[in-house]
């Protein structure tokens, strides 16, 4: 088998075996393959697409490169979510306590944030002592014993995918769904989960932008998981404003746990509701309207609030932070964003707003880049609220950089007119 055969053939449009798949990620990974046919290869995949199959295919040869996990040592089925990414998600934070307090075991594999994203790793330390760090055992042993662990993905996990994107990253070939689809389902297969929900953000502050391009993401993405035996749904949702109010590492740990003390944004409640309202049908814990049901019941009797205090207890955290959230550390300066005319926030450049919550500190421009937990912004109002001159938009809350940048830079993403815009919160649901 010749590499020069497998670009000709993907060149003339032509589907690919699962030997030929195989084949390709196998001697890239060990480095028999240059990058300059690969990168050749990536270019007939942007312009000529993949079938289902072989978008399926390439997802399992990647998951194969490295670590998989097997977590048939944990009773029942295993559930996961992943988020591809946007602003002030904290979903994973509150979603997984609430669905390990229903009964179903939440065993998730985490990453950082970088650019204009957030990562749930990054605020998960802002717990003080988290530890992000089991081995398999201890990890596979934490989800019997209390529903639940939120780890770091192992480093050798699905190597053959970070080398394919970093190639593709400097070779134009990024925005294509069917190695979009691969690379995501690639970890998510690799993590070992039986029920996967993808939560698909799309708008103006996730990769995603155009609503179609989405569905048809999310749909082969379950179209993958489904042909990998696995049980996978996507729900779309809008990130043409931040999720919830608060943006920054311990400014959303505290929006989170406000949230499972039932005291949280309506906006994200929603999407967890019905995020875990999936997850516990896929378990075969209750139907989705049961499920519901179900998990208003155990925000509103505290239990997923002390799921909670049980996952930082069991990863060395230090859950007087969970029970008193005014000890996690406050930024310097607390400086409100006031509107300069009146009328109704009509739309916000979302990924701007990620961007000046990193100018502060609160994200990274490089993977070992330092975040301060303690920077953000919180929102006092949102897409469709009206304001007067004066009234308070968000606050900044800022250290010793980036105060300057993320100020003008908000003010230029918040527009204000006299249309009274709604946001769609849930674009659709794939099954």
């Amino acid at each position: 088998m010749r590499m020069l055969d497998l670009i000709t053939k993907k060149r003339d449009n032509q589907a690919l075996s699962k030997a030929e798949i195989d084949f390709i990620i196998k001697d890239y990974t060990s480095g028999n393959i240059p990058d300059y046919q690969m990168s050749a290869f990536l270019m007939a995949v942007y312009f000529n697409g993949m079938t289902d199959q072989e978008s399926t295919d390439l997802a399992l040869a990647m998951m194969t490169s490295g670590d998989t996990f097997d977590l048939s040592d944990i009773k029942g089925i295993k559930v996961d979510k992943h988020s591809t990414g946007g602003v002030g998600d904290k979903v994973t934070l509150v979603l997984g306590p609430l669905v390990a307090a229903c009964g179903a075991k939440f065993a998730k594999m985490s990453g950082r944030g970088l650019g204009h994203t957030g990562g749930t790793l990054d605020k998960l330390e802002a717990i003080p002592g988290y530890n992000i760090v089991l081995d398999e055992q201890a990890f596979k042993d934490q989800v019997n014993r209390i529903g639940l662990s939120v780890i770091g993905q192992s480093k050798n996990i699905t190597p053959a995918d970070k080398k394919m994107y970093a190639l593709r990253d400097v070779t134009a070939t990024v925005p294509s769904i069917p190695l979009i689809a691969s690379s995501i389902m690639s970890k998510k297969l690799a993590s070992g989960a039986d029920a996967i929900c993808l939560d698909v953000k799309v708008g103006n502050g996730a990769f995603m932008s155009d609503l179609e391009e989405a569905k048809k993401l999310a749909t082969l993405m379950v179209q993958i998981g489904k042909l990998s035996g696995r049980s996978v749904k996507a729900i779309l949702t809008n990130m043409d404003e931040p999720l919830g109010l608060g943006v920054g590492n311990s400014l959303e740990v505290i929006e989170a746990i406000e949230t499972l003390k039932g005291n949280g944004p309506k906006d994200l409640e929603t999407v967890v509701l019905e995020i875990g309202s999936y997850l516990l049908e896929d378990a075969g814990i209750a139907s989705k309207s049961e499920a519901l049901v179900m998990l208003k019941e155990k925000i509103a009797n505290g239990e997923a609030f002390n799921k909670l205090v049980e996952l930082a207890e069991a990863q060395g955290g230090d859950t007087s932070y969970i029970h008193h959230p005014e000890k996690f550390e406050k930024a310097k300066h607390i400086i409100p964003l006031k509107a300069e005319k009146a009328g109704y926030i009509e739309s916000m450049t979302t990924i701007d707003v990620g961007l000046a919550a990193a100018y502060l500190g609160a994200g990274r421009e490089t993977v070992d880049g330092l975040i301060d937990p303690a920077v953000g912004l919180v929102f006092n109002k949102k897409i469709g609220d009206y304001v007067q001159v004066g009234d308070t938009i968000l606050y900044i809350h800022a250290n010793d950089k980036g105060l300057e940048d993320a100020t003008n830079t908000l003010k230029a993403a918040i527009k204000i007119g006299e249309k009274q815009n709604h946001v769609t919160l849930i674009e659709g649901v794939i099954l």
